[in-house]
């Protein structure tokens, strides 16, 4: 990130911090395509941020036809609920129960399948495997204070990022994809350090600039070594 960008985002902080207190005051529609979902204040807001509506790009063009798909960390769910129109047999899990108790409704107004279930990363996901991992995952160094935080901060040594890339590795085949979003404000250096001393890779499949910052969509294998 440029010298500039770092002063910018300094001062207009502040200013952007309260704006989103007062649009996230009560519960927002967000819509893609024609899916349409009510995200609750306490619920990771896809409206201001970009990360979510890249995603959904994304998915968009991928066959998932009978496909089984885990959004890992659902949030507002649109990401699940898109790969049920494009026919997978979607999961979605979160630790924030509002989060999916919003998705439940959702899910019923769209007529849309969807098996939401409460989970801390993989937790309560054992025996299962997925075609499709999708993972948008928090990746702030600091210490979250309550639910609604820990959807922005990943603990101040990484902790979500540990604590992922070690229960990861069960999930994972050789056939199955699993796409990671990361944003170039967070320090994808010491990211990508952790999942290889978890003997996992890398690979960037799309990158994408908007509003003067960049994406980057990667998929992550196991390490041939």
């Amino acid at each position: 990130m440029s010298k500039l960008r770092n002063i910018l985002k300094h001062l207009t902080k502040p200013f952007l911090n309260a704006g989103l207190q007062f649009y996230y005051r009560k519960p927002r529609k967000y819509a893609y395509q024609d899916i349409e979902v009510i995200v609750h204040p306490e619920v990771f807001p896809p409206h201001l941020t970009l990360s979510t509506k890249i995603l959904l790009d994304f998915i968009s063009e991928i066959e998932l036809q009978n496909k089984t798909f885990l959004e890992l960390g659902c949030g507002s769910g649109i990401i699940s609920l898109l790969a049920s129109k494009k026919g997978a047999i979607v999961t979605a899990s979160d630790i924030n129960k509002t989060a999916l108790a919003y998705l439940e409704k959702a899910s019923d107004k769209n007529q849309l399948n969807v098996s939401c279930i409460y989970s801390n990363l993989f937790e309560n996901l054992q025996g299962k495997q997925f075609d499709y991992i999708i993972i948008n995952p928090p990746y702030y160094p600091k210490q979250p204070k309550n639910i609604k935080e820990q959807a922005w901060f990943c603990g101040e040594d990484f902790q979500y990022f540990k604590d992922l890339f070690q229960q990861l590795p069960k999930f994972q085949s050789k056939e199955n994809n699993i796409y990671i979003i990361l944003s170039e404000d967070c320090q994808i250096e010491k990211i990508i350090a952790i999942a290889s001393e978890n003997n996992l890779t890398f690979a960037e499949v799309f990158k994408t600039k908007k509003a003067g910052e960049i994406n980057t969509i990667y998929t992550i294998k196991q390490s041939d070594t």
